[in-house]
């Protein structure tokens, strides 16, 4: 069972373990037991979570404002943006292929 924080008008915030499903119910103040709403002051733990949830939960924050680009805007194969090199080969109008920085000793086929 989770904790969850609760402020009684007279006493002040206390923290209480409770059930998930009564979590959004009033809880009695443990001084002087007058009904108290559930408040939220801090942010949730996540130290004890599972590192696989920790990391879905971080990379959906992270492309929740702001989603990573795939592409700079030059389009696919573009030399200045892409990481890998572009083609190297050399394609004539009539369908012949040739490989201008390869060696140029070698017969293709």
């Amino acid at each position: 069972m989770p904790f969850y924080d609760y402020e009684c008008a007279e006493c002040g915030v206390f923290t209480a373990l409770r059930p998930m499903a009564a979590s959004a119910e009033p809880c009695d103040c443990p001084d002087c037991g007058a009904s108290a709403p559930r408040v939220i002051l801090r942010t949730p733990n996540f130290a004890l979570m599972d590192p696989g949830m920790r990391t879905a939960h971080a990379t959906n924050e992270r492309s929740a404002a702001s989603p990573k680009s795939t592409q700079a805007g030059h389009g696919p194969g573009c030399s200045c943006c892409s990481a890998k090199p572009s083609s190297r080969t050399l394609t004539r109008p009539d369908g012949s292929k040739a490989f201008p920085a390869a060696r140029p000793w070698m017969v293709s086929h």
